[in-house]
């Protein structure tokens, strides 16, 4: 195994300095970034999805709660798996509490192709609680490209869709697929993926924020049994 070099302190803490000016440039440019991913357009989603769930059958609509976003990740798992995917699985393991996305009005939900009967009994094993649908009896996964069609047969590949709910017209906001979920899963990350972000006063473009978002920093987070939901 290669270690790192072994220095003093204060060179350390030079090295150190060095690094921090880089990601501090790196931090400014992904505010950037993601401003811009907020600039995009939307495309409105006509089509009628229906999937299962545990209350039974549920459409696109049914999944945002009511909310205003929805952020759906695309766990892999093919109807005939036995188990979902292992990645997808680490994936899930570390979101956070989903409190603090619905605060700031953004459900979120797993949606996989495998039959809901088959999906029941391995999110119990996993210990989740977290809202997950089943979209055999759709095209939802190869109208969002998770699931293609590869030498003759279909495959799956993991990715998450943004959507944005204006009264009853819900629109397809941004996808990201494989590497792209590599640094993703906490709060404020899959925020920055959505139309609204955030929803904090310094996010551009300006008009973003609501009353649903929060002052910039911590002031706006709670503890998440104390959100009125």
């Amino acid at each position: 195994m290669s270690l790192p070099e072994a220095v003093s302190r204060e060179e350390w803490r030079a090295a150190r300095q060095a690094l921090l000016a880089k990601e501090k440039a790196a931090t400014r440019a992904r505010d950037a970034l993601n401003a811009e991913r907020r600039r995009l357009p939307m495309v409105e989603i006509g089509k009628e999805y229906v999937f299962e769930g545990g209350d039974g059958k549920a459409s696109l609509l049914d999944l945002f709660e009511g909310r205003q976003q929805l952020v759906v990740h695309h766990f892999m798992f093919a109807p005939e798996w036995d188990a979902g995917c292992r990645s997808c699985s680490a994936f899930l393991d570390q979101i956070g509490h989903l409190a603090h996305l619905r605060a700031r009005g953004t459900a979120f939900a797993a949606v996989s192709r495998a039959p809901y009967p088959k999906i029941l009994p391995f999110k119990a094993r996993m210990g989740w609680t977290l809202p997950w649908y089943s979209s055999c009896v759709s095209d939802f996964n190869a109208d969002f490209e998770v699931t293609l069609e590869h030498g003759g047969h279909l495959v799956e590949r993991p990715g998450l869709s943004c959507f944005l709910r204006d009264r009853d017209r819900v629109f397809h906001t941004y996808s990201t697929y494989e590497r792209g979920l590599d640094c993703l899963g906490s709060t404020t990350s899959l925020l920055d993926l959505t139309a609204l972000g955030r929803q904090e006063a310094w996010e551009e473009p300006e008009g973003r924020a609501s009353s649903l978002g929060a002052p910039a920093g911590s002031e706006g987070v709670r503890y998440h049994d104390e959100y009125e939901d």
